[in-house]
């Protein structure tokens, strides 16, 4: 027997109110109209030309120096890790109108978890994120000594550019820059990072599985700032010197 459901550009989105089902039999075809279903469909970050479907985003707080200096932060003596689930992924600039959000630049890893040569988790793409937080309310959370997740992980607070393949052995020599309305306010890079990538990766599989897709958020240099409505966002991200991906986002109110 095969079932396959067919969705329109225009259904696919949280709430489904009908879906055409045709199921293959020996007999023949036979289609069924199924209303009112709840469909969640997931968001995807691009790889190349692909569209791939992260589980989770893996976070890292306080893993620059600077960055814990300029937030008045205790430097841990582990690496901080949380999760943003699926539905904080988005590829555009976001925020609420009056609302306190604060910017932070990542270099972000996609990861796979098929087992390479060296049996740890793999990495197939590198690129650009915004981990975005409402400060006021981690401050006030903080305080109270609550999870972050309400100021963390909210719809749209993980934003993402495209992903593009490189070479694992140049880890070290990834960097990328931010501007905002074309004034540098971030620069941050793996060398300068307390806990580098592949060290993380080993961290986060003791404690959680890491499944295809995932992506790793590796934490923001010094420089973060408040989100202001209409900004122009630019980034780029490179190898070496060379400047291997580039992008903007602009702020958009909503």
């Amino acid at each position: 027997m095969e079932c396959t459901i067919t969705l329109s550009e225009a259904k696919k989105k949280q709430k489904i109110h009908s879906v055409l089902i045709s199921i293959e039999l020996p007999f023949g075809l036979v289609r069924l109209r199924k209303t009112h279903i709840d469909v969640r469909i997931m968001n995807s970050v691009i790889l190349k030309t692909a569209h791939l479907t992260p589980s989770k985003v893996l976070c890292v707080g306080r893993n620059y120096l600077k960055h814990i200096e300029e937030l008045g932060n205790e430097v841990p003596d582990s690496a901080v890790i949380f999760i943003k689930p699926n539905s904080s992924i988005s590829s555009e600039l976001r925020v609420k109108k009056d609302q306190y959000y604060h910017y932070e630049t990542e270099l972000c890893f996609l990861l796979s978890n098929k087992k390479d040569q060296s049996n740890t988790i793999s990495i197939k793409g590198v690129g650009i994120g915004l981990d975005i937080t409402d400060r006021n309310l981690q401050s006030s959370l903080k305080e109270k000594g609550l999870p972050w997740e309400k100021a963390k992980a909210f719809d749209g607070s993980a934003v993402f550019s495209e992903f593009i393949e490189f070479n694992v052995e140049n880890i070290d020599k990834l960097s990328f820059k931010l501007w905002i309305n074309d004034q540098l306010v971030q620069h941050g890079s793996t060398p300068y990072m307390i806990h580098k990538p592949l060290s993380l990766i080993d961290d986060i599989t003791d404690y959680f599985s890491i499944e295809e897709n995932d992506i790793l958020m590796t934490g923001t240099p010094e420089g973060v700032g408040v989100i202001r409505a209409f900004d122009v966002f630019s980034w780029q991200l490179y190898l070496g010197e060379t400047v291997v991906l580039k992008g903007s986002w602009q702020v958009q109110l909503i």
